[in-house]
C-alpha cells in the first residue's frame, strides 16, 4: 500500500485559490472602466454646473449613479474589491459632485444612503465640495453677485464643523483629517476674499446713495 504523500492536496489548494483569483480579476477588470466613467462624469457635472448649467449637470449625475451601481454590484461576489483605491475615488468625486449640486441649487445635502457612498468615500467628497463651493462664491465676486455668498460661506462652516469632529485613524476615514485641514483653509481664505467683496459693495452702495441725495456734489 502506498502511503500518501504529505503534499497530495496541494493542486486542490491551488485550484481553489487559482479560481478564486480568476474570478476576483473578471470583477476587477469590469470594475476598472466603470469607476473611471463614474469620475468622468462627476467632474464633467462639476464643470457644468459651474457654467450654470444646472439640468445637465443632474443628467450627468443620473449616468454616475448607474453605473457606481454597476460598479458595486461587481463588488458583491468579492467584497475586497470595495476596498480598492479606484472604487473609493470613484465614490468620493460623485459624493462631491451630488454634494455641491445640491448645495449651490438651494437644496439640502443628500445623505449617503441617498447616495448609496461609504461614510469615508461620502466624508471625504463633503470636504472637496467646500473647494467647489469656494469656486462657486469668487465666480460670482467676478460677476458681482454676492447673493448667494454668505449662505454658501455658511453651508462650508457647517461641512467643516462636521468633518472636524471625526477624529478617528486615517484607516478608517481614509485620509479625512488633512482633508479637514484643507477645508479650513479654504474656508477662512474665502471669508477674507467675501469680505473684502461685500465691503466694498457696501461702499460703492454708499457712495451712489450720497450721490443721488446730493447731486454735483462730485464735479
Amino acid at each position: 500500500m502506498t502511503s500518501a504523500r504529505l503534499t497530495d492536496n496541494l493542486d486542490a489548494i491551488a485550484e481553489q485559490i487559482r479560481l478564486s483569483f480568476t474570478a476576483k480579476d473578471a470583477a476587477r477588470e469590469k470594475l476598472l472602466p466603470l469607476c473611471r466613467e463614474v469620475i468622468r462624469y462627476s467632474s464633467t457635472a462639476i464643470r457644468t454646473l459651474h457654467r450654470q448649467e444646472f439640468d445637465p449637470a443632474k443628467e450627468m449625475l443620473g449616468s454616475a449613479a448607474g453605473l457606481l451601481n454597476e460598479a458595486k454590484l461587481a463588488t458583491n461576489q468579492n467584497s475586497d474589491l470595495s476596498n480598492t483605491g479606484f472604487f473609493r475615488d470613484a465614490q468620493k468625486e460623485f459624493a462631491e459632485a451630488a454634494i455641491t449640486l445640491a448645495l449651490v441649487t438651494g437644496k439640502q445635502v443628500p445623505t449617503p444612503d441617498e447616495l448609496d457612498t461609504e461614510f469615508a468615500a461620502y466624508l471625504n467628497g463633503m470636504g472637496e465640495a467646500v473647494g467647489e463651493l469656494r469656486r462657486f462664491i469668487l465666480d460670482g465676486i467676478r460677476r458681482e453677485d454676492l447673493s448667494r455668498g454668505e449662505e454658501l460661506l455658511e453651508a462650508m462652516d457647517d461641512i467643516y464643523n462636521v468633518l472636524v469632529t471625526m477624529d478617528y485613524p486615517d484607516a478608517i476615514t481614509q485620509g479625512l483629517r488633512r482633508q479637514t485641514d484643507l477645508v479650513r483653509g479654504i474656508i477662512e481664505r474665502t471669508r477674507a476674499d467675501l469680505t473684502l467683496s461685500l465691503r466694498e459693495q457696501h461702499l460703492q452702495e454708499a457712495l451712489q446713495k450720497f450721490a443721488e441725495k446730493f447731486p454735483g456734489m462730485g464735479d
